[in-house]
């Protein structure tokens, strides 16, 4: 079932690959399984970190805590949420300051800069004894380990996602618009569903913070590429992005809200459950804001539109893990809850409230999976033998803080005309190329 899918999160690129193998962290030497063996009568106290709290998300965790509490008397989880957009900037304090949480929910792109700052318990002897061990997506168990540069299994993830457009399809009908299909289908769409005098937009851009994600995600989608870096040279600043980015980037104000050049998160996803944009760039992971604002006839998923030659382009490794950090005094119960969170009925609560798709193959098989809409959508695109996976450069400890503090705040210089599409993607490539070229002089020695 969904062969694709189970091995989207297996991509790196072939140059990664060869770079990595082979080599070790200067930082992140071979560390042994600290902590304690868990006393059944002994008091323990975890403190576990979420990095996308929220009215949605929050009481879902202190359900799961709470069941895990109650297999596990002796063992208390403290719940500490962290708002998705500053969630980063909170474990890196952390790091820096030796004073991290026992266990987190960690984005995959965090992994590599987390293993080189020694930040991070190596999962494998844990989970090489683990009876669940293959049940988990075994593509996102072996991209992990092949993004860091010991080749360390420093999470176990516990969902996949997958970047959709979510549309109005009640208002499509009203105005007689095609659901998109193509891009020249979307830009259509975009201007037939403004209504100005009603105070309607056909679309609404992240221009705050995290934009970054989406709008690479959105320019693949468009061009095609499959390599984001090609012997050495970022393909950011090819001639298809630019052409995209001029065409999205001039929907701004004409046929989307003015307020989308600070818009994070959460006023892009509310602009579409109160009714003010018909279409929103998110994930399948939304699907719980929306289901809890709109009618199920008012809100549908669908695949961000195909290349000009009729292709899907997804982005490889698009997981969120569970992880153990180094500093815990309490190695085996926090693998223990780990382990509980990755278990099957865990997965399945956590994915379907959530609406996003399970890594534990158990889950698969459930009714929810296949009465969800917006998962088949996610199983269409990953399913389609045509279907590109474009690889990004995770194993790069600087690509994280690129996106944030050159593609976020050059996506608003853009949209304030202070910066031309040209010199942004220019300025963006060229990070790229010189943390790639760092990488190489480090990892070649």
């Amino acid at each position: 079932m969904h062969k694709k899918l189970w091995k989207t999160v297996a991509t790196t690129s072939i140059a990664a690959s060869l770079l990595l193998a082979g080599c070790s962290s200067s930082t992140n030497n071979e560390a042994s399984v600290k902590g304690k063996k868990t006393d059944p009568n002994e008091k323990i106290k975890l403190t576990f970190w979420d990095e996308n709290a929220g009215p949605q998300r929050t009481p879902i965790w202190e359900e799961l805590i709470k069941r895990f509490e109650e297999k596990n008397p002796n063992i208390d989880v403290e719940y500490v949420g962290l708002p998705k957009d500053s969630a980063k900037a909170k474990y890196d304090a952390s790091i820096a300051a030796e004073d991290t949480p026992d266990v987190g929910s960690v984005q995959t792109s965090w992994l590599p800069e987390f293993a080189l700052r020694d930040a991070l318990l190596p999962l494998d002897p844990y989970f090489n004894k683990w009876e669940d061990k293959d049940k988990i997506n075994k593509g996102a168990i072996d991209f992990n380990k092949e993004i860091v540069a010991d080749h360390k299994l420093y999470g176990i993830p516990y969902t996949q996602n997958l970047d959709i457009l979510w549309v109005r399809p009640d208002w499509f009908k009203e105005k007689g618009t095609k659901v998109p299909e193509t891009w020249d289908d979307f830009f259509t769409a975009v201007k037939n569903q403004t209504d100005k005098a009603n105070k309607r937009y056909g679309y609404t851009i992240r221009g705050g913070a995290g934009g970054s994600f989406q709008l690479q995600r959105l320019m693949f989608a468009y061009s095609g590429e499959e390599d984001y870096i090609k012997n050495g040279k970022s393909t950011i600043n090819s001639k298809k992005n630019i052409e995209f980015l001029k065409k999205y980037f001039g929907l701004y104000k004409k046929y989307t809200p003015q307020s989308d050049i600070t818009n994070g998160y959460k006023e892009m996803i509310a602009g579409f459950d109160t009714g003010a944009v018909a279409m929103v760039q998110h994930n399948i992971g939304s699907y719980g804001e929306h289901k809890e604002a709109l009618q199920s006839d008012q809100f549908q998923a669908i695949p961000l539109p195909k290349t000009a030659d009729g292709k899907y382009v997804a982005e490889g490794g698009n997981t969120i893990g569970i992880s153990v950090f180094k500093g815990t005094k309490h190695a085996e119960a926090s693998w223990k809850f780990a382990a509980f969170l990755n278990s099957k009925d865990s997965q399945s609560y956590w994915n379907q409230q959530v609406g996003q798709i399970p890594t534990n193959s158990d889950v698969l098989s459930e009714q929810w999976i296949k009465d969800s809409p917006h998962i088949q959508t996610a199983f269409k695109v990953y399913d389609d033998p045509n279907t590109i996976l474009y690889k990004p450069p995770f194993y790069l400890p600087e690509y994280r803080s690129i996106l944030d503090t050159i593609v976020d705040p050059g996506t608003q210089a853009v949209l304030s005309g202070k910066m031309t599409v040209e010199e942004f993607l220019d300025e963006w490539s060229k990070a790229i190329e010189d943390a790639q070229k760092k990488y190489d002089e480090h990892f070649k020695k």
